[in-house]
């Protein structure tokens, strides 16, 4: 068989890319239906859920690469002609459907990957070159929109799956023509066919397809970051000598070998310091953090349930602490209650005074099963017992 197109035969290449990106998508599709489906209230559900979405992201990375090779050889190879081409507007449809099925099949998995990489996070993808992408910052809001994007794109997809499959089916059994057969093994006789010239109405139905999908998605908002689910705790204003002008609160967790840093969006801290002193205690500091404010990359939502922090229950955590200063630096240390555990922590920071302008940043580590966050997670290697925070800020005297 030969390997190129002719103007009425597909070639041994163009039989081979259609098939395997076939086989791809078949399995793809069953795959993440399958795997978005599985729990993940233990360590072992966990693990399955997770390599189940790695295998799904790992096949749509090599879907990504199989597609743009058939476009490539698809674009430097003769077209074989419709083997009708009387028939004007079943010509047409076949071509916007197969200009629909090679764009879908670029944008399905880029718009998955491009997710993947905004995001942190569960299910690594099992490439060699990582999983970041050039020029594809970690946001929130970019992963919230090609989540979105992913969305629409299959939908296209699988619209355009279901036509090609009708159209060829057709072919088979009610036109009992040769255009099914042109794609599987073996070159069956055919009638001389005229080339086809090139049109580009059916590239731009296409595109007004893909138009109106995405009108569809904007005005369902599946581009937009959705909550998890649960209202974050309102803070009351706090007195404080020290007013805080910015800062930021982070906890860093192990998931899966990788680490997942998120942080909470709303929090208050009470600081009483006195400046004068150089050893001792030299005040005091009374932090609330309202949990449901908490961003964690995919694992929002398991982070604030009922396993893990169960913000329902507990909606905020707190740390009473007194400020201390000895010949290494200093230190805050309280007591640190999360849920309905509370125990000592110290925070060693380091602290930049200026022209009443005080600027700390610190970090220390906490068990998690100590206060009882994912105590159904038991296997380190799923989910890290030791738990990252870190603590920046910018505070002012008041005085």
């Amino acid at each position: 068989m030969p390997l190129t197109n002719s103007t009425q035969h597909y070639g041994a290449v163009a039989k081979s890319f259609h098939w395997a990106t076939a086989l791809l998508i078949v399995t793809l599709i069953p795959l993440g239906i399958y795997a978005n489906g599985l729990p993940y209230d233990t360590s072992e559900a966990l693990a399955q859920k997770a390599w189940f979405f790695s295998l799904h992201k790992t096949l749509g990375v090599a879907v990504f690469f199989v597609a743009l090779l058939r476009i490539l050889w698809a674009l430097l190879q003769p077209k074989p002609a419709s083997l009708h081409p009387d028939r004007k507007l079943e010509t047409f449809a076949a071509q916007m459907v197969h200009w629909l099925l090679y764009g879908s099949l670029l944008l399905v998995p880029l718009s998955g990957w491009i997710h993947h990489a905004a995001t942190s996070g569960f299910a690594p993808i099992w490439w060699p070159f990582g999983q970041d992408l050039p020029l594809v910052p970690k946001s929130e809001t970019l992963a919230a929109a090609t989540a979105g994007l992913h969305i629409v794109f299959e939908r296209v997809l699988a619209g355009s799956i279901l036509l090609h499959i009708a159209g060829a089916l057709k072919h088979h059994f009610i036109d009992r023509d040769a255009t099914l057969r042109r794609m599987l093994p073996g070159r069956p006789a055919l009638a001389d066919v005229t080339p086809e010239r090139k049109n580009a109405l059916p590239l731009l139905a296409a595109l007004a397809v893909w138009a109106g999908a995405l009108a569809t998605g904007a005005g369902l908002g599946v581009y937009q970051k959705h909550d998890a689910g649960v209202q974050a705790a309102a803070l009351e204003a706090v007195q404080s000598d020290w007013v805080v002008q910015d800062g930021s609160l982070e906890i860093t967790v192990t998931q899966l070998g990788a680490p997942v840093t998120g942080s909470f969006a709303d929090w208050t801290a009470a600081i009483r310091f006195d400046e004068t002193r150089d050893s001792g205690t030299v005040g005091s500091v009374d932090v609330v953090v309202a949990i449901g404010s908490l961003t964690l990359g995919s694992v929002t939502s398991q982070a604030l349930g009922a396993d893990f922090f169960n913000v329902a229950g507990f909606p905020t955590a707190t740390f009473n602490a007194e400020i201390l200063r000895d010949d290494t630096g200093y230190s805050a240390q309280g007591m640190l209650t999360i849920k309905d555990q509370s125990l000592p922590l110290t925070l060693p920071f380091t602290l930049d005074l200026s022209d009443g302008v005080a600027r700390m940043a610190g970090q220390t580590a906490v068990d998690r099963r100590d206060y009882a966050v994912g105590l159904s997670q038991k296997d380190e290697g799923s989910l890290g017992f030791s738990v990252d925070i870190s603590v920046a800020l910018t505070a002012s005297d008041t005085e």
